[in-house]
Order: C-alpha cells, then structure tokens, then sequence
C-alpha cells in the first residue's frame, strides 16, 4: 500500500487512522488486523504494533473502550448456542 517515496512515519500513521477507523465500526484488535490485512495489505504485524502503542498511549480509552464492548465480543452463532442452552436449562 505505501509507496516507496512515503517515510515510515506517514505509512505508521496510516495505519493509526485505519485503526481508527476499525474502532469507529466497533472492531477488536483481532478484527481491525484481519480488516486491514485483507483489505489495505497492511501486515499483521504492523497492525497489532501500532494498536499496542495507542493502546499504551490512551490506557483510559482503551480500557473503557473494552469494558464497553464486553472485553471479547461473541459471535452470533456463539450468541445463539449460548441462548439455546439457557432455554434447555428452564426445560428441567
């Protein structure tokens, strides 16, 4: 994605506005990488380094960004299992 005349520091601040993008949408760390990698070919790598790094620089954000989202979001299908078996559970 970027080109050999950019420096380091535009490409890495790139990626931090991508991220924020990601975090705009609601993503985790692990979905703001898979997003970014499949869709602006920014490796991993680069990804979860620059999101170490916000997250050092805004611990409040971040820590309430996660408290707000549940720490780790659940799937729908995760959801749905979840919610079949609390109704197996009033069936006894």
């Amino acid at each position: 994605m970027a080109d050999e005349s950019s420096s380091p520091a535009s490409y890495i601040r790139l990626v931090q506005h991508l991220i924020e993008k990601c975090l705009c949408y609601d993503m985790d760390k692990e979905e703001c990488v898979k997003a970014l990698e499949k869709h602006a070919n920014i490796m991993p790598a680069v990804t979860s380094t620059v999101w170490k790094e916000l997250e050092k620089e805004n611990k409040e954000f971040f820590e309430t960004y996660k408290k707000d989202h549940g720490g780790q979001r659940t799937s729908p299908s995760s959801e749905q299992s979840s919610a079949s078996r609390s109704s197996d559970d009033n069936d006894n």
